[in-house]
């Protein structure tokens, strides 16, 4: 797969949009020839007093779109990643309306694009509280039924599936949350609703693998026990176990790049 996050500020509130259109058709030509099937392109929005604002939404749903196109043109599933950061104070409910606001936007420009729904996957972030909100107490079941209800408010059911993010949650929360997402039962879900997570998949691994051969076997343990656990939370079938010190770790950074 091949994979675009990087960009410019665009204005005084510190927002970006992702660039790389350039010649993209040329490089995701290469990448089939290579075998890549699959690619990913985020953009990243975020919560304030004043953002995100309508141009950032603009030209990241633009470019995501453009993205999209230029993929499925050169025959690759394009992984549509609208990701509205965790960072600030905000609400849950400001998280849901900023949210909401962001992935229709990027509907409407797959829509005027001319995107095959069929043949593409959205990565969005899950619908959370700030994380330096400390006066608002939130469940997994909060955070499903508002991110459940920003889907369907939003996404065709024409798209297969829906791959989270998990944008700094701690492994287990991660998987608590999806977990709830998937036995929310208030609104139809015409999507698979799984998971398609970086720190949140490896990090207890990387942790207790520590670089030492000895530790291979550990490692491949914890790193199979959270992909259980998630496997079992993507059916609603999570009932705990996989909790431990490293995977109850916040994995949270400010203004996160990759």
């Amino acid at each position: 797969s091949a994979r675009v996050s990087s960009g410019p500020w665009l204005s005084l509130s510190c927002e970006a949009a992702t660039q790389g259109l350039d010649k993209l058709g040329e490089r995701c030509a290469k990448y089939y020839a290579a075998g890549a099937r699959f690619a990913k392109w985020r953009a990243v929005l975020k919560i304030s007093d004043v953002a995100p604002t309508d141009m950032a939404i603009l030209e990241n749903a633009h470019g995501l779109a453009r993205y999209a196109q230029i993929c499925q043109e050169f025959g690759l599933v394009p992984i549509v990643e609208p990701e509205v950061l965790m960072d600030g104070t905000h609400t849950i409910e400001q998280a849901a309306a900023a949210t909401q606001k962001v992935q229709a936007a990027v509907v409407k420009a797959l829509h005027d694009f001319g995107i095959l729904f069929e043949g593409m996957l959205l990565k969005p972030n899950m619908v959370m509280k700030g994380m330096e909100n400390t006066t608002q107490k939130t469940t997994p079941e909060d955070v499903a039924r508002y991110t459940v209800s920003v889907l369907a408010r939003t996404l065709p059911a024409a798209v297969p599936g829906v791959m989270f993010l998990s944008g700094g949650q701690s492994e287990e929360d991660a998987t608590l949350n999806l977990n709830a997402i998937n036995r929310y039962a208030g609104h139809k879900k015409p999507w698979a609703l799984t998971f398609s997570y970086g720190r949140a998949l490896q990090q207890a691994t990387i942790k207790t693998w520590a670089g030492k051969v000895e530790n291979v076997a550990a490692a491949q343990k914890v790193f199979f026990q959270r992909a259980q656990a998630n496997g079992l939370a993507a059916m609603g079938k999570y009932e705990g176990g996989a909790a431990s010190a490293l995977a109850s770790e916040s994995l949270y950074q400010k203004g996160y790049t990759y």
